[in-house]
């Protein structure tokens, strides 16, 4: 079956980024003119995954105003014709279906994926984590949902990451398939370096087969006594069973991490010089202050 689905878990407290956070969902926060969030279902649009799932939890319904009509702000653009941002302010509302469903509690990505149950059914759907923004000039998901269509169950996005920071995500064991497609033969959640099976680290997009829910509905709380989506599919890539197996895709493309305060920095400083209206300026600018704290520190 064709993958039209997809679910976004947005039900964390957003902690490393507090007192921000406190009263704003982390997925809200800018990345330089838009939230976070509306990239991720700008890319599973694009995918042609129109059919998107926003797993929340309390405090997140700026989440649903976001992608909802805001009638008094469009009717106060229109009056002033100011067509520019009237377009800007509808298309997050235009974007696709967005629906909306509460995690209840944090248990996990794996049981905010199980969540998403009812809405997939049968079909094969993707997950795509708000901390990793994917460049819109890269085709990560496209890829991911061919090599589902052509192989069938799961398949995982792989990066290349330095042997310091493997302890910070899910690491694989492969073996090469083709290109940049690979077959998952096992999974470790946040490993030490020297346990880790690879430098490939899960990073936050999914395709998964239906199947993964029957595996996480007996999938028992694991690392941080939460149900892991890694220990399901674990299960998965070693199972012979209809809807087994996991690929990875390794992604040599632009990511960004929106996670962690310096790389959100990094995220808004990278997405900002390619902006289509700011990129130019804001690239000027940063060369002449790059100039100017390289000359004030040379005179220190």
């Amino acid at each position: 079956m064709s993958v039209t689905k997809a679910v976004i878990p947005a039900a964390g407290l957003g902690t490393r980024f507090l007192p921000a956070t406190k009263a704003t969902p982390k997925e809200m926060l800018p990345v330089v003119d838009k939230p976070a969030i509306q990239y991720v279902v700008e890319e599973s649009v694009r995918a042609g995954l129109g059919d998107v799932l926003v797993i929340t939890g309390r405090n997140k319904i700026a989440l649903e105003d976001h992608f909802d009509r805001h009638w008094e702000l469009e009717a106060a653009l229109e009056a002033k014709g100011d067509q520019h941002r009237l377009k800007r302010v509808r298309e997050s509302a235009d974007l696709g279906k967005v629906h909306f469903v509460r995690q209840g509690q944090p248990l996990g990505l794996g049981h905010a994926v199980l969540v998403a149950k009812e809405h997939v059914g049968d079909n094969p759907f993707a997950v795509l984590l708000g901390d990793d923004l994917i460049d819109s000039r890269d085709h990560l998901l496209e890829e991911m949902v061919r090599v589902r269509e052509e192989r069938g169950g799961s398949v995982i996005a792989l990066m290349e990451v330095p042997e310091e920071s493997v302890h910070l995500y899910g690491c694989a064991a492969v073996e090469p398939v083709e290109g940049d497609v690979v077959r998952v033969t096992g999974l470790v959640e946040k490993p030490d370096a020297s346990e880790a099976p690879s430098n490939l680290a899960i990073i936050g997009r999914y395709v998964l087969d239906p199947a993964v829910f029957e595996v996480l509905e007996h999938t028992k709380p694991g690392r941080g006594n939460e149900i892991q989506l890694t220990d399901a599919l674990q299960e998965l890539a070693t199972s012979d069973a209809t809807g087994g197996g996991v690929h990875g895709v390794v992604f040599r493309g632009r990511r960004y991490d929106t996670g962690d305060r310096l790389d959100y920095l990094k995220a808004v400083v990278k997405l900002g010089l390619v902006h289509p209206e700011l990129g130019e300026d804001f690239g000027t600018w940063l060369d002449e202050f790059a100039a100017e704290r390289h000359q004030a520190l040379a005179h220190r």
